[in-house]
């Protein structure tokens, strides 16, 4: 006989530990730049004793505001809620975006810290790995690294690409869009001259072009092979300029990160606006959000990425038949997920191996997290 009854797993706290840490240089896109990697660890502990952890988001300046919201408005939702009810704890959170006076996209951030741990919880409670929970379609993925940060030194190109040989990973996504499309593009070529026909190469204008530069940059490229074209064109217009440099060049697009709902990323989809949607579960939501929208990718055709984020992206990536890469930085552009992680897994031949063990499957250096752990945190 199969034994299917369960205990409930009440929440009876959770714990917060803001991470920054200063990087060796400021890193440059087309308009922004970033000179600490922060994050935040989120613990959600049971009365039996089991914690479920993950760490996501990025946000340096706003951290603390996002922390705040964890501590004092989603942890007197959850206290007491049953941990295996996902979704109920997901719709419980919903009521910290309703306050139309604050940016939502932090209220957003928090419930996707809280949501990750719950779910690493429950994978520790059924002994499994969550892209098993979740269907399990792979368990290895392609692995690329997000460079092409813009620099005055000439050879910055040809050392970075030799770092990622020596990495041994299988592509990278190349900063683009701050500079003139005849610029970029000759810094493209340059890496692909560098690397090789078989590396894979995705542009990422961060939103910097205008829909005309953007459709001369994709022209100029066109025998640099790029995997897609992410978010070439300015937010106001993006539906409808995705949708434009898609069908004038024929080079597939991708979007989603920016969208903080199921239904813009919809429109994209159904606008026919993307090939590729890169919803980030971490700015947005959590998984349970990343997951609905996965099935409705399975539904217009669109493959499913994931914007950053390796230590979330590799289970939900691994969990449908439409996942594209895990995207990482070099170690010094993103120590957390290099040094904060006791038992990542190496690039093999270009492939990371999602982790099997229950959960996401990550185990914390407690000594790192102590020691960049954010002032006053």
């Amino acid at each position: 006989m199969i034994e299917t009854a369960r205990s409930a797993a009440p929440i009876t706290r959770i714990e917060t530990i803001p991470i920054r840490v200063p990087l060796d240089r400021v890193y440059r896109g087309s308009y922004y730049s970033m000179r600490n990697r922060c994050t935040i660890v989120t613990r959600v502990y049971t009365a039996d004793g089991i914690v479920g952890e993950a760490y996501n988001g990025d946000a340096d300046e706003e951290q603390a505001q996002i922390v705040g919201i964890i501590a004092n408005e989603i942890a007197p939702l959850l206290r007491g809620a049953d941990a295996w009810q996902v979704e109920r704890c997901w719709t419980q959170m919903l009521p910290v975006t309703f306050n139309i006076l604050r940016d939502r996209t932090l209220a957003l951030q928090a419930m996707a810290c809280v949501d990750s741990a719950i779910w690493d919880l429950v994978g520790k409670m059924a002994g499994q790995p969550l892209s098993r929970l979740w269907g399990a379609y792979i368990d290895d993925l392609p692995m690329i690294i997000i460079g092409g940060y813009y620099s005055d030194d000439p050879w910055a190109i040809d050392r970075e690409a030799e770092r990622f040989r020596d990495l041994g990973v299988a592509g990278c996504k190349f900063k683009v869009g701050g500079r003139s499309p005849e610029e970029d593009a000759a810094r493209t070529r340059r890496m692909r001259d560098a690397v090789g026909p078989d590396f894979i190469i995705a542009a990422d204008a961060n939103q910097g072009y205008t829909l005309r530069d953007a459709v001369r940059f994709a022209q100029l490229t066109r025998d640099c092979d790029l995997v897609w074209f992410e978010e070439p064109c300015a937010w106001m217009h993006d539906r409808a300029t995705l949708r434009d440099v898609r069908l004038m060049t024929g080079v597939p697009t991708c979007a989603g990160q920016s969208e903080t709902t199921p239904n813009g990323v919809r429109e994209l989809m159904d606008g026919g606006s993307i090939d590729v949607c890169n919803f980030d579960a971490s700015w947005s939501g959590g998984p349970s959000q990343w997951r609905r929208i996965a099935g409705m990718a399975s539904v217009f055709g669109v493959r499913m990425a994931h914007h950053e984020e390796p230590q979330i992206a590799a289970q939900l990536l691994a969990s449908t038949s439409a996942g594209a890469y895990v995207e990482t930085f070099l170690p010094e552009r993103d120590p957390i997920f290099w040094n904060m992680i006791a038992n990542r897994n190496p690039v093999v031949s270009g492939m990371y191996a999602v982790p099997q063990g229950p959960g996401w499957g990550l185990v914390l250096d407690e000594d790192w997290v102590v020691k960049y752990r954010a002032t006053g945190g």
